[in-house]
């Protein structure tokens, strides 16, 4: 009886320090390595498509042209 709660304890997530140190050293490389690519792709999705086309009155340059 003794041997059975034995091996399950060694397959158990909170008594094997080693394995679940190691998920959770995975586990946080690979959110933090989603949340980088997620920030990639949003600030690609939203990037500056170019200068627009503006018509700017001739008195507001920088060197005015007045009528």
């Amino acid at each position: 009886m003794s041997n059975e709660t034995n091996n399950v304890g060694e397959k158990d997530f909170t008594k094997n320090w080693v394995n679940s140190s190691r998920f959770l050293f995975y586990l946080q490389v690979f959110c933090m390595l989603a949340f980088v690519l997620g920030g990639c792709y949003r600030l690609y999705h939203q990037r500056y498509k170019g200068k627009p086309d503006i018509e700017i009155q001739g008195s507001s340059k920088y060197t005015p042209e007045y009528k």
